[in-house]
């Protein structure tokens, strides 16, 4: 049998009488040899109280000098007490194991150990005394039914990122609830516990230091802004009490976007937002996307950050109509983006080595590759399915040129490419030298010089989308210099003849780029 006993926070009055009697009977097995009292630490108030009565008991104080942290101290710690409760001859051994507060409590020992006990099937029972949480919320008048997120100050996130296997991190606090850490023991991880929460609160916000919560004359609780948490005396019996933000201190997140969407699809909500269906919403979502590549190009993060909240709203406006007709919700977006994340960075998250990113890309298309065979029901019968149709067209006719390229249809060399896109202009022009212009004969030819076009810059290894957008911007900054030198001249380009506007053309290209 091992017994897992909660020495409460500090006072005696909160060691319970069940816990004490545990303790009393060990240390009497611990004398006679039969059995044995191990403490997990003895820098603990209520141990004064077992010296005063005589216990005999053992530590394992010493392990927190000699090990590197704390998960090889409670992992050793776990061992030892497992490994005690069997004797060599296979008959079992009493052990008590005794922790501050409560057994079931923020005590990693006694998880292992009851795990441990679990697979080599050694009874536990658990002897439970009062708990931090009750003495640190009655240090600072708090009511646990307003709500408490209780943590671990160093499982709080600088940023969030996955862990290297790709588990996740301990989210970051809910500043509507009040919040109470423990594990502030020395400057490092008051240092922590102050950067990790800045991300959330104002630098200025009054959080309440509780040192020996429940011990009688010792107990101190101080007021302080949280930029000064690391510059506070702490120690193994500090913690840390952030009250709530205030409602007007609180930045909107992800979560409340997505309530706010709800909110304007509720019966009671916008007219015009619940008339939307994903079909009447395309338009919206290619023109907000647009107005983020412009703030990307115009090199403005101001307009960046606006234009990329408009794009957000979109994928949650999307995922809202889908979940209220039962096909997804926005979680099920998140999940599915994250695995695929994962999935297809085995470098990052798995033990895949790869020398440079474009042996990212070739593990990437092989990934998808695979990802595509698997799914069935989304089989597809050519190379060329799967293309959006709503992309821009220079984009598609990019992606239909490489799909179809990666079945060798393709050209020998870019000279052929180039004699193609001579040919297609000399078909153009037959079309428009003709005395009745047959504009559909028109467009087809326009269309077969334009997709050449892309060959050649797929030949060249450059964006065809990017190369117009950047003359279009070239266009427009030597066309508002010809209107600015116009109007200085006190006429408008209207005004000007074919000749002028050549001259004023030649002038904006020679002074922008």
């Amino acid at each position: 049998m091992i017994t897992l006993v909660g020495l409460g926070p500090g006072d005696a009055s909160s060691l319970s009488l069940g816990a004490r009697q545990a303790l009393e009977r060990a240390s009497q097995l611990h004398e006679a040899g039969a059995g044995m009292l191990f403490l997990r630490t003895e820098r603990h108030p209520a141990v004064d109280m077992l010296r005063e009565w005589k216990l005999s008991f053992s530590t394992f104080d010493s392990l927190y000098d000699s090990l590197p942290d704390f998960g090889s101290v409670y992992s050793s710690i776990a061992a030892t007490v497992i490994g005690s409760a069997r004797a060599k001859d296979g008959t079992e051994v009493p052990i008590t194991f005794a922790v501050p507060g409560h057994p079931l409590f923020a005590e990693d020992s006694v998880r292992q150990i009851r795990e441990e006990a679990r697979k080599c099937d050694i009874p536990v029972s658990v002897v439970a005394s009062g708990s931090f949480v009750e003495a640190v919320l009655t240090a600072v008048d708090a009511d646990l039914a307003d709500g408490c997120d209780i943590r671990d100050a160093l499982s709080l996130p600088l940023t969030d990122v996955l862990d290297r296997d790709g588990s996740r991190l301990s989210g970051r606090p809910d500043v509507a609830r009040n919040l109470l850490l423990y594990q502030v023991f020395d400057t490092a991880s008051a240092s922590h516990t102050k950067l990790a929460l800045m991300q959330d609160y104002p630098d200025e916000w009054n959080i309440l230091l509780v040192r020996w919560a429940g011990v009688p004359d010792r107990q101190e609780v101080k007021s302080l802004p949280l930029y000064r948490l690391d510059r506070e005396p702490v120690d193994y019996l500090t913690s840390v009490f952030v009250p709530a933000l205030a409602p007007e201190l609180r930045r909107p997140r992800f979560p409340e976007l997505v309530g706010l969407m709800r909110r304007l699809r509720a019966p009671d909500g916008c007219p015009w937002d619940k008339e939307q269906t994903s079909l009447s919403l395309r338009k919206y979502f290619i023109e907000e996307t647009y107005e983020a590549i412009e703030a990307i190009e115009a090199d403005d993060p101001e307009l960046l950050c606006e234009e990329l909240g408009d794009v957000l709203l979109q994928v949650v406006f999307h995922a809202q109509l889908a979940a209220e007709v039962g096909d997804f919700n926005i979680d099920d977006v998140t999940e599915g983006i994250v695995q695929k994340l994962v999935r297809r960075h085995p470098h990052v998250f798995g033990t895949v080595a790869v020398e440079d990113s474009e042996e990212v890309l070739r593990n990437w298309e092989k990934i998808k590759k695979a990802e595509k065979q698997d799914q069935e029901h989304r089989r597809r019968d050519s190379v060329l399915d799967g293309i959006p149709r709503g992309l821009p067209a220079l984009m598609q006719a990019m992606e239909v040129s490489k799909r179809a390229v990666k079945v060798g249809f393709e050209w020998g060399a870019l000279s052929e490419v180039l004699e193609k896109l001579d040919e297609e202009t000399i078909e153009l022009k037959a079309e428009l030298a003709k005395a009745h212009v047959d504009t559909v004969r028109v467009q087809q030819e326009l269309g077969d010089l334009l997709f050449t076009a892309v060959q050649i810059a797929r030949w060249n290894k450059i964006d065809p989308e990017e190369s117009l957008r950047l003359m279009i911007g070239r266009f427009e900054r030597r066309f508002r210099h010809m209107e600015m030198a116009s109007s200085q001249r006190n006429q408008s380009l209207a005004q000007l003849s074919a000749f002028e506007l050549n001259e004023l053309w030649e002038a904006a290209k020679m002074q922008t780029n």
